[in-house]
């Protein structure tokens, strides 16, 4: 059990593993940052309120409401504007990736060079009898 473990370790995964999760919570840093101080408070003009929470409460005595339908409905709107500003970021992202200059595209020959070298690897070959 040791030995597999040693040899997980060493695989990589458990890097790749850790350097993933220690990215995730950085980037959950910011995408909070942009839900809660950006975004939020857009829907806070649009809406009146910053949240849904006071929507559909029920059970309220003496001590407060017990329920809301509202605190379910702030986490769902929660939960799709950080998946929007995550799919934001990769697809941002992403198009960063496919333009960068480092790796210039490989120009394809001209036809001419192409039937060119066909010619030169025809003529090379041993005629056959």
């Amino acid at each position: 059990m040791v030995h597999e473990f040693r040899e997980f370790i060493n695989r990589g995964n458990f890097v790749d593993l850790a350097v993933g999760f220690v990215m995730g919570v950085a980037v959950t840093g910011v995408v909070t940052a942009i839900v809660e101080r950006l975004i939020m408070p857009l829907v806070a003009v649009l809406v009146g309120q910053p949240n849904f929470d006071s929507v559909g409460q029920f059970a309220c005595g003496a001590e407060g409401c017990a329920g809301s339908v509202g605190a379910v409905l702030t986490a769902l709107v929660n939960f799709l504007l950080i998946a929007l500003v995550l799919f934001a970021i990769v697809k941002a992202y992403n198009r960063l990736q496919r333009s960068d200059p480092a790796e210039p595209e490989p120009e394809a020959d001209p036809e001419e060079v192409v039937l060119l070298r066909e010619i030169r690897d025809a003529l090379s070959r041993p005629p056959t009898p």
